[in-house]
């Protein structure tokens, strides 16, 4: 340890004053030097003074803390392979490129106040995500689980959570109700997984802030029926043209967001809900499929049966084109 020896000598004719040492470890000047920069810095939106003090001085051995930033933890590229002990007034915790395989249900139990935690690029399976490890995160907005080695999404999921990646796993299935009461969820991120799997036949995202789908997102999805989508803020800039044209789906529901327009649908479509939205016409060239007209002299033409409009700014009548289009539409609600 780093001394600082300061020595005081005096000397007379007739007096030798004797030698005052005062040491002061390094720690400590550290933490005097902090408190001398951050006084005065900390408002009534921060942690509290003393807070922060206790924060610095936990700052866990195998990562780094700075002082002008005293609210975030960075453990990433440090080959670590269990989680160290968190300060409890962390907000941003960094963990990314380790060798983590486990996240328990005490490795965070410290560290409450997370918003943004970053755990990509370790070996973390769904075996090792014990249930309860992210329940007590109720601040925690950002989740980034990339590059892991997860087969399942996690759950349950923090109720504020806005942003939730976990792209480059292994996830081949979606657990039902796994996004159940999230209503902050605006970014979702499932790319470069196993969602192929048979199992994946619904997907249910209603009552969330999604504003935009990657194209050719659900293309990985052989076997998807039903996508559901009610409920978030669609418009049509943020949907990629052929996003929904998949000869699997039978059943659309984009009900209460903000789309003017009718996106484009597969032939193969049989229910489509776009009621609550701001449409303000249907024109049977937008919505027909490319030759479905000709298609019926082989009987291969759009199977749209039931079609939902009301609640747009659509008023009837509703074209004729669009009836010939759709022969086997049974009930349309505008």
């Amino acid at each position: 340890m780093v001394s600082i020896l300061l020595t005081a000598v005096f000397v007379s004719s007739s007096l030798f004053l004797s030698f005052f040492r005062l040491k002061l470890t390094m720690e400590w000047l550290m933490v005097a030097f902090v408190a001398l920069l951050l006084a005065g810095q900390v408002s009534s939106e921060e942690i509290p003074y003393e807070h922060l003090m206790s924060q610095i001085q936990a700052c866990p051995k195998e990562c780094h803390c700075t002082p002008s930033f005293p609210n975030a933890v960075y453990c990433d590229n440090k080959g670590l392979k269990r989680i160290p002990v968190i300060p409890p007034y962390t907000w941003y915790l960094y963990l990314q490129n380790n060798l983590i395989d486990v996240l328990s249900a005490n490795a965070l139990h410290n560290a409450t106040q997370l918003r943004w935690i970053n755990l990509n690029h370790n070996k973390i399976t769904s075996e090792g995500l014990e249930a309860d490890a992210l329940k007590g995160m109720s601040n925690l907005v950002h989740l980034y689980m990339e590059d892991n080695l997860l087969s399942s999404i996690p759950s349950p999921l923090p109720a504020k959570l806005e942003q939730l990646r976990l792209s480059r796993n292994k996830i081949s299935k979606i657990p039902p109700g796994v996004f159940s009461g999230m209503d902050h969820l605006t970014l979702l991120d499932l790319q470069s997984n196993k969602l192929q799997d048979d199992a994946v036949t619904e997907i249910f995202l209603d009552n969330n802030n999604i504003e935009k789908i990657p194209a050719e997102y659900f293309k990985g999805l052989p076997k998807l029926v039903s996508l559901r989508l009610n409920r978030n803020k669609l418009a049509n800039g943020g949907i990629p043209k052929n996003v929904f044209n998949l000869s699997s789906i039978l059943d659309l529901q984009l009900s209460h967001n903000q789309l003017t327009e009718i996106p484009v649908i597969s032939s193969g479509l049989e229910h489509l809900h776009l009621d609550h939205n701001k449409i303000k016409s249907v024109n049977s060239s937008d919505i027909c499929p490319p030759g479905a007209l000709d298609d019926y002299l082989d009987d291969k033409g759009p199977r749209l049966r039931y079609l939902r409009l009301d609640g747009n700014e659509i008023k009837p009548p509703i074209p004729r084109e669009l009836m010939m289009c759709f022969r086997l539409l049974r009930a349309i609600v505008i």
